[in-house]
């Protein structure tokens, strides 16, 4: 699973012209489906967006997570975020789950996220979006469940090594 998340001021998103989700301060998380993501995925990235500190405490250090600040979440699937540019000139989205399989899974993500904040504002899944935003800060990141390293690819999976083997 992967997240591209921005601290924002408010952010909408709007389908066919019409407004169909907004939120003020809080996040605006991106997120895409792998084919290989695994229910520990989604319960990690959902934990690691609502908790991540990006927002300023009153010393203005990133120190305070999106509870702390009574923030508010808007999640928008995305599956370009799985595009691989690496060869040729269009991009490849052969590690982003199938349309139907990302669907079921990003609906169970929603609802792992609404158990942590519970008016958590949504996109529409497939539909053509609009998304408004004003970045905060700006504070945007990239997150990747720990599931799949950086730029990994399914068809040549990586071993990862426990800490014995790395003594």
């Amino acid at each position: 699973m992967r997240a591209v998340i921005q601290r924002v001021d408010d952010a909408a998103v709007s389908v066919d012209g019409v407004e169909v989700a907004r939120i003020a301060r809080g996040i605006l998380a991106l997120v895409a489906v792998a084919r290989d993501d695994a229910p520990q995925d989604l319960e990690w990235m959902a934990r690691k967006i609502v908790e991540l500190r990006i927002f300023d405490d009153q010393d203005g250090k990133l120190n305070l997570g999106l509870l702390d600040v009574g923030g508010e979440l808007l999640v928008v699937s995305q599956f370009t975020l799985y595009g691989d540019c690496r060869k040729g000139r269009r991009p490849s989205y052969s590690n982003a789950a199938a349309p139907a399989e990302a669907q079921r899974i990003y609906g169970n993500f929603v609802e792992v996220v609404r158990r942590l904040v519970p008016g958590v504002q949504t996109g529409r899944f497939q539909a053509m979006m609009d998304v408004r935003l004003t970045n905060s800060g700006p504070v945007t990141l990239i997150l990747d469940s720990p599931g799949r390293p950086k730029g990994s690819d399914p068809d040549n999976p990586v071993r990862h090594r426990t800490a014995p083997e790395l003594e």
